[in-house]
């Protein structure tokens, strides 16, 4: 990849003799502020190529008849002469209204610097504003809104965009207020910068319609309302209903009552018109998901003097019924495995834009590493089955309560979820999850989400065989958590910041944060009615044990945008489960424990292989024949923890605007962090929290990667490194320092970890490939 960025000798090559490709552009004698800016303002062709884009062209697009890539920035004198006075225009806008602009072309070996040098002269300034408003009502509202909107203010400095952006904001306040038939040619802005130098008077005109003594105000009136069938048309027999005074309902496509789409329609009868009321009308109709097209209102005057609008609202119809399958491939030195998912979904049940959602997902991992105990043999299977139905409001027993749907449309959904997790000669586990979940957005950048009711439970079947080898070896710890039947009665919370900015490249903050909290109401009615414990001792309810913790869970991001589409990312995500009560760290929920690795943490290992703390396969399990059978049949279910802190650092930016399509981008990342054990283990040194040993236990991963951006979705394959591995003591830790020689073959290192880890190979390279950003 450097040798062919670094191949600049060759951009030229396909240059004809009286040619020269624009390799750098030059703004002299333009202010600071404004230098940056001046350079958007050259003409697009004229525009220095980025190299692997030029190269790409080269490469793929012979005579210039694939689109990949981007062609080179030819010199082209009459472009110059154009961005020339773009320049100057832009400067002139920008209150520098006698400047100058004049350009130089340089060429030397075919490449092109284009100079442009700007006298600006002096900095004109506003000296006094003034309005010119025969209308009085449009004035009052003018001088009442102007102090909180304008950009233009005396002994400022004088600017054109100043002047558009004040003219559409009062276009917006008069299309609020009632104003339907305003329109932005009424604003004007006349300057007088004769009356000394570098001084500019401003009087900001609104005429009034022609042959009219003022702006009318317009009110809602009668709503008609049509649902097109699916193919957008509109033939047949409808159902036709008057819902009230105001809407009249015609739905084509039979399958909609009418207040599924009335009660998202914010325009009421005898309201003045809104503007603000007509886009939240639009958005929320799209944001059920349920419609294919949501066109803007369009709206009639009536023939008389009322000022009264007849809303008509033309709306399309997605096909009820549509199902999505997915899959991933997973590969790993000898490991690979796969995850086959199907979702279903009815986006219209009982007629009222409820979605239905039945999914189902079924993984298995198979492990062909040369492992002396499970060869070539399925390791894990995991089936999760599960449906929601999610209504667009808030259904709350005993309580009705309004659309309010400001910032988004709000939720309630209703879920049920199954899961088998078999592990070869280890266990099954089984769970259900039952749960009401109302989520909603308090600001656009503020959301919500609640579980006031979430059932889990849970039961774990070992195999007799492995139930006893684990016992023989005194690991009770991991018999009890991943056999036992459990349950719990809990509630959640989430809440999240700037979630809408994500895809955006600007300076903002990122905040996820969560709380589980599960088991109280058990324990408070077990003790009432004094329920009979188990043989741990805990208490049970319905002859079963409950688990009772609290589980806390952090996600910071700082984004930095660094200019253009370069961005930095730093991540934080710590996270802490505790149980209490009735549970210990070996009675709970054996899914609430924190797990490490990953596409989307800690890419250079794989999920559930790091941790807790510096946990050792090796020396943990030891060396006999027993041990080996013990070790691979808990492999990827014993590295766990209730603590969880990762952190991560990117440096996001774009290798090529137009590769095959997409855009192609590039990262470059560091991961750090583990999980850890809350408590001290018997016979498991080293793996609980401790802030002195917080170094020694971190892991640390490095990688690059790339990212195929289609605009609707990112396609994303990542390399990463073990850097530092913490289940190596001291300065053996730092993996690949010590052993960069055997990261693309086998050596003694290699050889020794296979001999001690039951003919598991170790690898230094991870390879993960993904849908979506990993965060």
């Amino acid at each position: 990849m450097l040798l062919f960025i670094g191949s600049g000798c060759s951009l030229t090559r396909r240059l004809k003799d009286n040619e020269a490709l624009v390799r750098k552009i030059t703004i002299k004698g333009v202010d600071k502020e404004f230098a940056d800016a001046a350079v958007l303002y050259v003409d697009k062709e004229q525009q220095p190529n980025n190299v692997i884009n030029l190269q790409f062209y080269y490469m793929f697009s012979k005579n210039g008849k694939k689109d990949i890539g981007e062609p080179p920035a030819i010199l082209d004198s009459n472009l110059v002469e154009f961005s020339r006075t773009q320049i100057e225009r832009f400067l002139q806008n920008k209150g520098y209204l006698k400047a100058k602009v004049a350009d130089t072309i340089k060429i030397k070996k075919k490449k092109a610097e284009l100079i442009f040098s700007a006298t600006e002269g002096p900095l004109f300034k506003i000296r006094k504003i003034e309005d010119s408003i025969p209308d009085k009502s449009v004035q009052n509202l003018y001088r009442v809104n102007r102090p909180r909107f304008s950009h233009v203010q005396p002994g400022g400095r004088f600017d054109m965009d100043s002047l558009a952006f004040d003219r559409d904001e009062f276009y917006l306040i008069m299309k609020r207020n009632g104003y339907y038939d305003f329109y932005r040619q009424y604003i004007n802005f006349v300057y007088d910068s004769t009356f000394r130098s570098s001084v500019v008077d401003i009087k900001m005109t609104i005429d009034n319609p022609a042959g009219r003594s003022s702006h009318p105000v317009y009110t809602i009136n009668n709503t008609l309302v049509t649902v097109s069938k699916t193919n957008g048309r509109s033939t047949g027999q409808a159902d036709t209903i008057q819902v009230d005074s105001q809407f009249r309902y015609v739905d084509f496509s039979h399958k909609f009552k009418p207040h599924s789409v009335t009660n998202y329609i914010f325009q009421k009868k005898k309201d003045i018109y809104n503007i603000d009321q007509q886009t939240l009308t639009t958005s929320r109709l799209s944001e059920l998901n349920v419609f294919r097209n949501v066109p803007n209102p369009t709206y009639t005057k009536l023939p008389d003097s009322t000022n009264r609008l007849n809303t008509k609202i033309d709306i399309t119809p997605l096909k009820q019924f549509s199902n999505r399958i997915e899959g991933e491939f997973l590969f790993n030195g000898g490991r690979f495995g796969y995850n086959l998912g199907n979702t279903f979904t009815d986006r219209n049940l009982f007629k009222n834009a409820a979605i239905l959602q039945i999914k189902a997902n079924w993984s298995v991992l198979f492990d062909n590493s040369n492992n002396s105990i499970n060869t070539a043999a399925i390791q894990n299977q995991d089936l999760r089955l599960g449906a929601s139905l999610i209504y667009p409001r808030l259904i709350v027993p005993f309580f009705t309560i309004p659309i309010f749907g400001k910032y988004s449309v709000p939720h309630t959904t209703l879920s049920t979820n199954y899961q088998l997790f078999y592990q070869k000669g280890l266990v099954s586990r089984e769970s259900f999850i039952n749960s009401i979940t109302y989520d909603f957005f308090e600001t656009s950048s503020k959301y919500h989400t609640f579980t006031p009711i979430n059932f889990e439970f849970s039961k774990g079947t070992i195999d007799p065989q492995a139930q006893a080898d684990l016992l023989q070896k005194n690991l009770f710890a991991y018999s009890y958590l991943i056999g036992r039947t459990i349950f719990t009665i809990g509630s959640q919370y989430t809440y999240q910041l700037n979630a809408n900015h994500l895809n955006s490249y600007g300076n903002f903050t990122y905040f996820r944060g969560s709380l589980d909290v599960g088991g109280n109401t058990l324990n408070v009615l077990s003790k009432l009615f004094n329920s009979k414990r188990d043989t741990a001792g805990n208490r049970t309810f319905f002859g079963y044990p409950f688990a009772q913790y609290a589980k806390a869970e952090i996600d910071l991001r700082i984004y930095k945008s660094l200019g253009g589409e370069r961005q930095f990312i730093f991540r934080i995500s710590p996270g802490i489960g505790i149980p209490y009560g009735n549970s210990d760290d070996q009675h709970w929920i054996f899914e609430k424990e924190f797990y490490a690795g990953g596409a989307n943490d800690m890419r250079a290992w794989l999920p559930r292989t790091l941790g807790p703390g510096q946990f050792n396969r090796a020396t943990f399990y030891g060396t006999d024949a027993k041990a080996d059978t013990v070790r691979t049949r808990l492999k990827y279910l014993d590295q766990f923890g209730e603590i969880k802190i990762i952190a991560n650092a990117e440096y996001r930016y774009t290798l090529a605007d137009n590769f095959f399509g997409a855009k192609l981008k590039g990262a470059f990342f560091v991961d750090a962090g583990n999980v850890w054990r809350l408590h001290k283990q018997d016979g498991d040194p080293n793996v609980e929290f401790r802030l002195n040993n917080i170094l020694q236990s971190t892991a640390i991963g490095i990688g690059t990667g790339f990212r195929f951006d289609l605009a609707f979705f990112v396609f994303r394959l990542d390399a990463a490194l073990k850097f530092k591995d913490p289940q190596f003591s001291g300065s053996d830790s730092w993996v690949l320092i010590n052993h960069f020689n055997e990261l693309f073959k086998s050596g003694d290192f290699k050889a020794r970890y296979k001999a001690a880890n039951s003919g598991d190979t170790y690898n230094f390279m991870q390879l993960n490939f993904g849908i979506g950003m990993p965060f």
